[in-house]
């Protein structure tokens, strides 16, 4: 993971999905704030799925590499906060398969807006994402939850999509700064691995 900041709210955003929404959660809510049994918000923020990627620099919230084709996760999902269902606040751009496994875990995970950048890094050869000492200790059994629940140290999935980039870097097919736009913690990795040589050379 690595920090992100806020994307600014779209125009239309508040007229096209916040408004309707709400008029929608005002009319399926119990008096407790619960959605009613068997209801469920319409989907109205995926309208607005391209400007979220783009405030994500397409890459995913959580894995942190380029994804083409991220859905919108709630951070604090509409499960369990259905008045945040249409916050452009609460979205994050996130890889299919990790929002599925993240699902209503909310405020267990860490949030890519309140993370540092360093506070993960992949470690050379292999690929494993691992937390630093840079973790503040109030944040370390979250983080280590974080990494666990969505599969970003070590699963083959992730593993894999960190492999090819790597690995067309390494062929020559990619330029570091070409890494950077794609898996900018696997190109800081190289950067951390070739700057022992650059202070000997200078």
């Amino acid at each position: 993971m690595k920090h992100f900041a806020p994307p600014p709210e779209p125009s239309g955003f508040d007229a096209k999905v916040r408004q309707p929404g709400n008029e929608w959660l005002a009319q399926n809510m119990d008096e407790n704030g619960q959605l009613l049994k068997g209801s469920r918000p319409p989907s109205r923020w995926r309208e607005f799925r391209k400007q979220l990627a783009d405030g994500f620099d397409n890459l995913c919230a959580y894995s942190v590499m380029y994804e083409p084709v991220g859905t919108v996760d709630h951070y604090l999902s509409w499960q369990n906060y259905p008045h945040r269902a249409y916050d452009w606040d609460n979205y994050r751009y996130v890889s299919g398969w990790i929002n599925s496994s993240k699902k209503m875990l909310d405020e267990q995970v860490l949030d890519p807006f309140r993370v540092s950048d360093d506070w993960f890094e992949i470690l050379l050869p292999s690929l494993q994402l691992v937390l630093t000492d840079a973790v503040p200790q109030e944040e370390l059994e979250r983080a280590r939850f974080t990494l666990g629940k969505l599969h970003l140290r070590d699963d083959e999935r992730v593993i894999r999509q960190r492999r090819q980039w790597y690995q067309m870097y390494q062929d020559g097919r990619l330029s570091l700064g070409g890494l950077g736009n794609v898996a900018p913690l696997i190109a800081r990795a190289v950067r951390k691995q070739y700057e022992p040589l650059l202070r000997i050379q200078s």
